[in-house]
């Protein structure tokens, strides 16, 4: 029968963990063991205020099992992966009109054509992605789909994608959620920066809550946004067509033409608009947080998102020509609208507030489903291991962080300035698209077989495919000189640090790998004699521990103290010798009074003398309170700190508690075995009543 037993740390934060036994084992049994950790109240006043602090902004911790429960229903998903795509709406028709009055109010004709071409397209993406949702049930992400299916190198083109437009899209729907404020209430418009980066941190802390929980924080705003704008364009088209009531035009007058109607400018237009179509891919690439059947889930979400989407750009686009709104740096053109319809009532205040909400949380797209692409990544080895792990409440917590730092310097460099950020915008967007869709009809092709259902895929996918490369070709062609140029050049140099560091651990986990039949050369054993050098400070307890632990290990143990007092050092010695310590004991004299330096020259010295493997014990001193640290010199931490990186020397602390009546060696950061176990050292602390001096660095002959 298995015995339970609780076991409590004992320095502050620590936490109590329950152990389980199997009273059936023999002693000293090699069976492992099985240890399940419990969270528990911290030791020390400190640990628990930063407990309670912690619980209060991100909630208490959740186990592993409940990550079935933290799914979203189709209503919160909609809201929590929708909210990046439905609110493009709020500046997508902008961007069409400032690229078309270049060329005076003869191009606002064009508006609609671009309009419905950009809601085509919205159309053929969307049931490309809904094919990809079936296909790749477990979350199908352009990065999953095209590793799957066109190779790594393609793969990393998408996944580099990707990551910039998440980065990008937080960075513009703040500063877009930030330009509806400073409309409705111009004398916020010197603090944006700042007002923008707060919008930020309170996303990187909603999101640190929990996926379920930041799904409920952020549903109610994208739903007042949908609901306010169900009202507004019904409004529009009544005053505008029916007459219901007098419209208060907004009196922007349009710029004189600066050129002339060319292709170039439609088509720089159009690749403006299709701003519109960021953050489609999330729903497809988030499937894994619906509740089952994720995929029959994701699809319908899929299909309410595009349609919502789609309605809502028809209608502010047709309402913003037939009212002649301009662009104006002072108002945006959907606030323009919201005063032409219902001018200063308090339905416009509404409409602002729950643009400025929509907008901000359109971020929170970004902040679903970059953490989750990003431990894709760390997954395969492409971005460091620290992105795989959630964190207490079951998100993907460093990837959260890192995006909200990375958005963050893009809003103070750029300040938060929409038109400066929108020509870097998209170009990854549609790159992933592409790239997603090529490798679906890749799959349709290879893998399923003939007949009706391949064919129609095939042509979904394919037309999908077709028309957004040809939309990236005309963003990377249009907005080259805009600003899309830092995008180009950025991505080819984030791809060779993916590569180095995938190099990177392949080239470790080659090293650790244990074949699975060694040869009888190969068979792990220890390289030769072990060989120990303690440094000291002076003759104290935590010297005396640090030897006999070294003595416990191996019998060719060396003691090594670093002094500038000649004195100081001919009292050591002294002591040395009444002690009776049978091993030898090496004086350093540093005229420079450097302490580090010399020791680590004669830990070389040694280290080469004696052949493959050093030993270094390093006595260190722990004080029984926290706030005491900064009042000793941590000699310990520094000397570790400079010997991890040296091949052959192996580090060992061996802590002295200060105010604890610890049996035995102590805790050691690194352990060893050796077949000869000599005995303690012959010297021993002569006066036990005495002063407890301290390890290195510290007390009697301190340096």
């Amino acid at each position: 029968m298995p015995v339970k037993k609780t076991v409590r740390g004992t320095h502050p934060g620590d936490r109590y963990i329950r152990v389980v036994r199997s009273t059936d084992l023999r002693p000293r049994s090699a069976e492992p063991r099985y240890v399940v950790a419990e969270p528990t109240e911290p030791g020390s006043g400190i640990g628990r205020f930063y407990r309670q602090l912690r619980r209060l902004i991100i909630g208490p911790p959740l186990r592993t099992a409940q990550e079935a429960h933290e799914r979203l229903t189709k209503a919160k998903a909609l809201a929590i992966l929708s909210s990046d795509a439905i609110s493009s709406t709020a500046y997508a028709t902008e961007e069409i009109l400032l690229i078309l009055v270049l060329a005076g109010a003869a191009a606002y004709g064009y508006v609609i054509p671009i309009g419905l071409a950009i809601a085509a397209l919205l159309v053929i993406v969307g049931f490309s992605y809904r094919q990809t949702i079936f296909a790749y049930p477990q979350g199908g992400g352009s990065y999953i789909v095209t590793k799957d299916n066109l190779g790594t190198g393609p793969a990393l083109v998408a996944g580099t994608s990707l990551l910039i437009d998440y980065t990008l899209t937080v960075a513009v729907s703040i500063s877009s959620g930030v330009a509806a404020i400073t409309s409705a209430a111009p004398g916020l418009k010197p603090y944006r920066v700042e007002i923008a980066v707060l919008a930020i941190l309170a996303l990187v802390i909603g999101n640190l809550r929990g996926i379920r929980e930041s799904g409920s924080l952020f549903a109610v705003p994208t739903y007042l946004f949908i609901a306010g704008m169900a009202i507004l364009i019904p409004l529009g088209i009544g005053a505008a067509w029916f007459g219901l009531f007098e419209p208060h035009p907004a009196s922007h007058p349009v710029p004189p033409a600066q050129q002339g109607i060319t292709l170039f400018l439609i088509l720089r237009a159009f690749s403006s608009g299709c701003t519109a179509l960021t953050g489609v891919e999330a729903i497809s690439d988030g499937v894994p947080v619906f509740q089952p059947p994720e995929a029959k889930n994701a699809a319908r979400t899929l299909g309410w998102m595009v349609a919502i989407l789609g309605s809502l750009f028809l209608g502010i686009t047709v309402l913003s020509y037939h009212f002649h709104l301009t662009p104006s740096e002072d108002q945006t053109i959907l606030s323009q609208l919201a005063r032409t319809v219902v001018d200063d009532s308090p339905f416009y205040l509404y409409i602002q507030a729950t643009t400025a909400g929509i907008l901000f949380l359109a971020a929170n797209t970004s902040f679903a489903d970059f953490p989750r692409l990003a431990s894709f990544m760390a997954r395969d080895r492409y971005l460091p291991t620290q992105f795989r792990y959630r964190g207490d409440r079951l998100a993907f917590s460093n990837g959260i962080i890192a995006l909200g730092l990375a958005a963050a310097v893009l809003v103070v460099i750029f300040h938060a300035n929409v038109n400066a950020l929108i020509p870097l915008y998209a170009v990854g967007v549609f790159t992933a698209f592409t790239l997603s869709q090529a490798s679906m009809t890749y799959r349709w092709w290879r893998r399923e077989p003939p007949g009706r259902h391949r064919t129609i895929g095939m042509l979904i996918n394919g037309t999908g495919a077709a028309v957004t490369g040809v939309v990236t070709l005309i963003i990377i062609a249009t907005k080259f000189l805009s600003g899309a140029w830092i995008v180009i050049c950025i991505q080819p140099l984030l791809i060779w640090l993916l590569t180095r560091i995938h190099a990177h651990y392949e080239r470790v986990a080659a090293q650790l790998a244990v074949p699975a039949e060694p040869a009888a050369s190969e068979r792990p054993s220890w390289p030769g004699p072990l060989a120990a050098v303690v440094p000291i400070a002076g003759y104290n307890r935590a010297t005396i521990r640090a030897l006999d632990f070294a003595r416990a290990i191996t019998a060719d143990v060396t003691a090594v103290h670093v002094t500038s007092d000649p004195v100081e050092a001919e009292q050591l010695r002294q002591q040395w010798r009444d002690a009776e310590i049978d091993l030898p004991l090496v004086i350093v004299e540093s005229p420079y009074r450097e302490l580090v330096g010399p020791l680590v020259t004669f830990i070389e010295q040694l280290h080469a003398e004696k052949g493959d493997t050093l030993m270094v014990v390093l006595p260190e001193f722990v004080p029984a309170h926290l706030y005491e640290l900064p009042l000793h010199n941590q000699t310990a931490w520094r000397l570790r700190t400079v010997l991890w990186t040296h091949p052959g020397i192996i580090v060992t602390t061996v802590p002295y508690h200060v105010g604890a009546s610890v049996v035995g060696t102590g805790d050691a950061s690194t352990t060893s075995t050796s077949p000869a176990r000599p005995g303690p050292v012959s010297g021993r602390v002569r006066d036990p009543e005495g002063p407890a001096d301290t390890g290195l660095g510290e007390g009697a002959g301190a340096y």
